[in-house]
C-alpha cells in the first residue's frame, strides 16, 4: 500500500527527479534516510519504474512535433508493433481503442522529414497528422 508520504515523494520526484534525498525531505518534513528508504521500496515494488529526461527537441534541430493517429490495415498490427522501434522519430506510441489503432507522438526536422515519415507509415495504414503548436499542460502530480 502506498502512503500519503509516498505520494508526496513521488510528486517531488516528478517535479525534479534529480532532487536529493535531503531536498525532498526538507519539503515533506522527513529525514533524508527515510526518504531514501521509501524511494528504494517504491523502486523495489516497481511503482517507480524509471527516471526520465525531458528534452527540448527544437534545440536539437527538430522543428516539428506531431501527433499521428494511425488506422492500421488489416493484419498489420503485429508488423507495426515489431517495427515501431526502427523509427527514431517516434518518441511515444500507444495502442488505442476506437476506429484507429495507434497514437504516435513524433519529432521531425522539417516538412520534408514529415513527408518522408508519413510515406513510411502509410505502408502500415492510413494516417491523420496533427501539428503540435505548444504544450499547455504536462501533469507532474498524482
Amino acid at each position: 500500500m502506498v502512503s500519503d508520504i509516498d505520494i508526496k515523494i513521488i510528486n517531488e520526484l516528478k517535479r525534479n527527479s534529480r532532487a536529493s534525498f535531503a531536498d525532498i525531505g526538507r519539503k515533506i518534513h522527513l529525514s533524508p534516510s527515510s526518504v531514501r528508504e521509501r524511494i528504494q521500496k517504491l523502486e523495489d515494488a516497481e511503482i517507480i519504474k524509471a527516471y526520465s529526461l525531458h528534452v527540448d527537441y527544437s534545440k536539437l534541430g527538430f522543428g516539428l512535433e506531431v501527433i499521428i493517429i494511425l488506422k492500421l490495415f488489416s493484419g498489420k498490427i503485429k508488423l507495426f508493433i515489431n517495427d515501431v522501434n526502427q523509427f527514431s522519430e517516434i518518441k511515444e506510441a500507444y495502442r488505442i481503442t476506437g476506429s484507429q489503432n495507434i497514437h504516435i507522438r513524433a519529432v521531425l526536422r522539417d516538412q520534408l522529414h514529415l513527408q518522408q515519415f508519413i510515406d513510411a507509415l502509410i505502408n502500415y495504414g492510413d494516417t491523420m497528422t496533427h501539428l503540435i503548436l505548444s504544450e499547455i499542460k504536462k501533469d507532474k502530480s498524482l
